[in-house]
């Protein structure tokens, strides 16, 4: 998506036990001036406004004002609301955003199939 130069300097994971609530992070600049930190979920249910706080405090522990919180599921209105009321810019990624901006990136994706469309060359009938 352009942040931090080619994709391998972009981002680093960093979610491990004791990660402090963070999986990873993206230099927002090729220079690492600026950090987006990032949580991501595998989530069954709906993401709550519980995890979000959580997220929020953890990014207050790095000193930063933005973040991402991606989830393979979707988020509870509390949650989405929450984010518009608090300082710290939280991004919201549910599952089906983040397919989207997948295939948009080609990030972890393959192409299947293609299809040739033909149209009629009225130069060859000129003759």
């Amino acid at each position: 998506m352009g942040y931090g130069g080619n994709r391998q300097d972009a981002a680093r994971a960093m979610g491990k036990s004791g990660d402090e609530g963070i999986d990873g992070m993206i230099n927002e600049d090729k220079l690492g001036l600026d950090v987006i930190y990032i949580q991501a979920k595998r989530w069954e249910g709906t993401v709550g406004r519980p995890e979000i706080q959580k997220f929020a405090g953890a990014l207050q522990g790095k000193r930063s004002k933005k973040g991402i919180f991606i989830t393979t599921s979707s988020f509870t209105k509390e949650a989405i609301d929450y984010v518009t009321m608090i300082e710290s810019k939280i991004i919201l990624i549910d599952g089906d955003r983040m397919a989207k901006l997948m295939v948009d990136h080609d990030v972890g994706v393959a192409t299947a199939g293609s299809y040739e469309i033909k149209r009629i060359d009225s130069d060859y009938f000129d003759e």
